[in-house]
């Protein structure tokens, strides 16, 4: 087997490492970013939802918000609103570790207030 060696190809393998090694740091380095997102996105969507369910309630607009910040992730925008027999609640948040980049994950949840629920039009 020692013919089959050359003098020229010693190295390399040390070289190829020393150039994918890198590469693969950074597709470990998007791939866990991409979780986050994933993370704060699902976050996003329990919060309004839990906010949608508890404004339809018709609790004070204080425990909304108390309840809704609760479940969002860390920092995250809650904003409450009514339009007509639907209460609206969007919950805006940047994921953690990702400050410095432009992502945003948004959710909103939709609910028709119980005191419209059973009446006829």
């Amino acid at each position: 087997m020692r013919g089959c060696e050359r003098r020229d190809d010693r190295g390399f393998v040390t070289a190829e490492t020393a150039v994918v090694l890198p590469v693969l740091v950074m597709f470990a380095m998007a791939l866990v970013c991409g979780l986050l997102v994933v993370a704060a996105q699902i976050q996003c969507v329990d919060a309004a939802r839990t906010g949608a369910r508890a404004a339809a309630r018709q609790d004070p607009a204080d425990t909304v918000l108390e309840v809704t910040r609760a479940a969002a992730p860390r920092g995250a925008e809650v904003s409450v609103g009514r339009e007509g027999d639907h209460v609206r609640v969007t919950v805006v948040a940047r994921p953690p570790l990702l400050s410095g980049l432009p992502v945003e994950v948004r959710e909103e949840a939709v609910a028709l207030a119980e005191e419209t629920v059973g009446e006829v039009p």
